[in-house]
């Protein structure tokens, strides 16, 4: 078991890494050439610029009950398809009941910004310290769950 990280932009890295130092789980973080990553812990994978090309290494790479942090609702759900476990960097779980849902909206919000050159939907709301707690509790409660402790 290992955890797979679709590392550009990522916020929750040093939270990952201080977990898996504690359960003793290897870490990859996927990141493409234009971004620079550095770890004392986790492997690095940087792959060419490509469109996807980070999110299909980490599938291909993915193997069954492997955890994948990722932001990226397509990736969540060919993780899913592969028996793989996806969280959020904000600690949402994604699962086989609730990706079809999150893909769909995803689907609407996009059609809506094509739809309409006066369409501004709000981005995200900026990161709080309960986020990174919350993502914390994710990730622990998966290996927990995973038989890790």
């Amino acid at each position: 078991m290992k955890i797979l990280v679709d590392a550009d932009a990522c916020p929750v890295i040093a939270i990952i890494e201080k977990v898996a130092k504690e359960y003793q789980v290897a870490v990859t973080l996927f990141c493409d050439t234009s971004h620079i990553l550095n770890s004392d812990y986790s492997e690095i994978v940087t792959v060419s610029k490509g469109a996807d090309a980070v999110d299909f290494m980490i599938i291909k790479r993915g193997q069954k009950k492997d955890i994948v942090v990722t932001q990226d609702y397509g990736v969540a759900a060919m993780a899913l398809g592969k028996g793989l476990y996806a969280l959020h960097q904000s600690g949402k779980r994604y699962t086989n009941e609730n990706i079809d849902q999150m893909m769909f909206e995803r689907h609407l919000a996009k059609k809506a910004r094509r739809s309409s050159s006066h369409y501004h939907g709000k981005g995200p709301k900026k990161r709080a310290k309960e986020d990174d707690e919350h993502f914390e509790e994710s990730l622990r409660k998966v290996m927990n769950e995973l038989n890790l402790i």
